[in-house]
């Protein structure tokens, strides 16, 4: 009989032979694609920009306070949109029916 060590049989953990060509983390980026892949999906092989990024993320969240405060002058107001007979909207007052 033998060591368990030395039974052939038993699972290698030897470290693969040879080295990938491409970096560990490259991801799509290291596949080969044609043009047109690249030029249609662009932001998939584009570093992040963190400068573009934050300027996006001010933009949104300044149109979104913008529509948001928009929309409260207008209840603020009373006002509220309506459809006239030629089927145009405009806004107007809010009125009950003793008016």
């Amino acid at each position: 009989m033998s060591n368990p060590g030395e039974n052939p049989s038993v699972l290698k953990t030897d470290p693969p032979k040879g080295t990938p060509s491409d970096p560990a983390g490259e991801g799509i980026r290291s596949l080969k694609t044609s043009g047109v892949f690249r030029a249609v999906n662009f932001e998939l092989y584009a570093r992040p920009n963190k400068y573009v990024m934050g300027f996006g993320l001010i933009a949104i969240t300044g149109c979104i306070g913008y529509l948001a405060w928009m929309k409260n002058q207008h209840r603020s107001q009373g006002l509220y949109t309506a459809m006239d007979d030629q089927d145009q909207l405009y806004l107007t007052k809010k009125r009950n029916k003793w008016d």
